[in-house]
């Protein structure tokens, strides 16, 4: 009898359509059956030795609450036996124009399953039905706090009838390949010597997708994905930290033995955990990829080739998407694997990926346009004169011996957010001014990213009054569990600060840097803490509100919400 190894993960989801992500412990036939009738069917593909499907499910009605439950071979597997949680569901929106219902945006990123100073106990799910819990979270300290996607599926749990997310973004690093728990790293030296490259580091396939079970078989975000539609992109930690921040840093991890088998099967193993549940059925349909992986018995080969191409010629593959929820669109933009590295033509987009960008920003027709970005746009003004100052050193602006430290320092300081890549944040403040000029313009356009370990709002102004009818903001959301030192908090609030402002002009001015193409300020935090954001938008109105983890003191853990505020009227 087949087992559920993981998931459900509830994906995509419109008025009429939905998909669901499960992995089976053996080839078979998985079924989505909805309370209402509905049923969805898909057969397994095979990669590595894993059994995955992606459970289409059409004939749902617009504007509904639909329980569903998933069978492996007519074997019912979901929910589990004496599951304390309620029933999982597929909630749809309204059919266009038939009501003024809120969309619920959340999003937030960079979540340890378990820090890697934490003991945490993870059932060998290699040959065995997933019913273990993932991690040992009883009675055990956590030393980065409670995680506050736990406590947003506690709070859902607890009253499934209140307002919730309509979709969640997870916005980068779902999991730290290179940054691995105390059981991991167990279980890792029980396989391999850990002595040898890539050491307590993830290695191949297999190892993905064990990361994978520790962070989604926590039985709180098991559930919350399995009810809640999730939106997902990359950002380093899923691959390895500084994940492409430069071409000789590219030149000396394809020198080293063990980075080609990594790249791929990261590569790979984020195509089949977060990429395919991205699209819509449509897209799917006509995924080549997809239709090759799926038209074998073993779909291994046809998905390492796609990724050695993608790892050999960016160009050749686009992770990133575009969802729209009514009049709400989400473009979700690649960060990481579209960087153009030649210091000469540096760019954060390869010129394909701006050019999609750039259509999908200006066909109109919204009243909200989300940028989902893993790199803040906008960071504190030392940081980005920091940053902008370090690029100019790496690309010779002050000769050879500058340009070797400004790379060292790269790395070092992860210097590689969009103000490393000057033409291109120039280029993005350009493109959102003109989308926010347009005669159907949006009311907002956001900037949603993560990455930084902290939450803060910042909004820019354009020189001249050359900026855009629509409210601009600067959005960002991190971590969702993890940790940031005492010292990074005071610098990053002194790089807001004037003095910090004042010393980011003489970096400016050392490396002979142009102005920015926009000015801005910080209108809301650093707030610190395991945050998620939530946007929540009706006709031209935007609300924003944020939610921080917090650990009872009689025990427990609940969501404390610690900014609310207007967006638009």
């Amino acid at each position: 009898m087949a087992r559920l190894r993981l998931g459900p993960l509830l994906r995509y989801v419109d008025g009429a359509r939905a998909t669901v992500w499960v992995e089976a412990d053996r080839p078979c036939t998985a079924e989505v059956r909805c309370a209402d009738g509905t049923r969805g069917t898909a057969r397994t593909f095979q990669v590595a030795g894993h059994h995955y499907a992606l459970v289409p499910v059409e004939g749902l009605r617009p504007g509904t609450d639909t329980a569903y439950e998933v069978a492996l071979d007519d074997s019912p597997v979901w929910p589990l036996p004496d599951s304390p949680f309620p029933a999982s569901t597929i909630r749809t929106p309204g059919a266009d124009g038939a009501d003024a219902a809120a969309l619920r945006v959340t999003f937030g990123s960079c979540r340890w399953a378990a820090p890697p100073a934490k003991t945490s106990h993870l059932h060998d799910l290699g040959h065995r039905g997933a019913k273990g819990t993932g991690r040992d979270t009883g009675k055990e300290h956590d030393p980065v706090g409670p995680d506050a996607l736990d406590t947003l599926a506690a709070r859902i749990a607890a009253d499934p009838d209140a307002p919730r997310p309509d979709v969640l973004l997870l916005l980068g690093d779902q999991v730290y390949a290179d940054e691995v728990s105390q059981a991991t790293r167990r279980w890792l030296a029980a396989r391999r010597d850990l002595s040898e490259s890539p050491g307590d580091q993830v290695a191949d396939y297999e190892e993905y997708t064990h990361l994978y079970y520790e962070s989604w078989l926590d039985p709180e975000v098991r559930w919350l994905l399995s009810t809640v539609p999730s939106c997902m992109i990359f950002d380093d930690h899923d691959v390895i930290d500084d994940w492409n921040t430069s071409a000789s840093w590219l030149a000396e991890m394809r020198a080293t033995p063990w980075w080609r088998e990594r790249i791929l099967s990261g590569l790979m193993s984020y195509w089949v955990y977060q990429h395919l549940g991205n699209l819509p059925p449509d897209e799917l349909e006509r995924d080549d990829v997809f239709a090759a992986v799926r038209a074998t018995p073993d779909g291994t080969d046809a998905l390492r080739a796609h990724a050695a191409t993608a790892d050999a010629d960016p160009t050749a593959a686009r992770w990133s998407y575009r969802r729209d929820f009514g009049r709400v669109r989400l473009l979700m933009v690649d960060t990481r694997a579209a960087r153009v590295l030649d210091e000469d033509k540096r760019a954060m987009l390869d010129p394909g990926e701006a050019a999609w960008l750039r259509e999908q920003a200006m066909e109109g027709g919204c009243d909200h346009l989300l940028i989902g970005t893993s790199l803040p746009w906008l960071l504190p003004h030392l940081i980005h004169d920091a940053e902008g100052w370090n690029a100019a050193l790496c690309r010779g602006e002050r000769g050879a011996r500058w340009a070797r430290f400004g790379e060292d320092l790269r790395r070092r300081a992860d210097l590689e957010h969009w103000a490393a890549f000057p033409t291109s944040f120039d280029a993005l403040a350009a493109l959102i001014a003109e989308a926010g000029s347009v005669p159907d313009a949006p009311a907002t356009v956001c900037v949603l990213s993560g990455d930084v370990h902290h939450a803060y709002v910042a909004e820019p102004t354009w020189p001249e009054g050359g900026g855009p009818d629509a409210r601009v903001l600067q959005l960002t959301c991190s971590p969702v569990h993890n940790s940031i030192p005492a010292s990074i908090r005071v610098g990053f609030r002194f790089g807001w600060s004037r003095v910090g402002r004042a010393l980011g002009r003489r970096f400016a001015r050392h490396g002979r840097l142009p102005r920015a193409a926009v000015n801005w300020r910080r209108t809301g935090g650093p707030w610190f803490g395991n945050h998620l954001m939530t946007l929540t938008l009706r006709g031209r109105s935007a609300e924003l509100r944020l939610d921080r983890a917090r650990a009872e003191k009689g025990g427990g853990e609940r969501l404390e919400t610690v900014e609310r505020t207007t967006l638009t009227p």
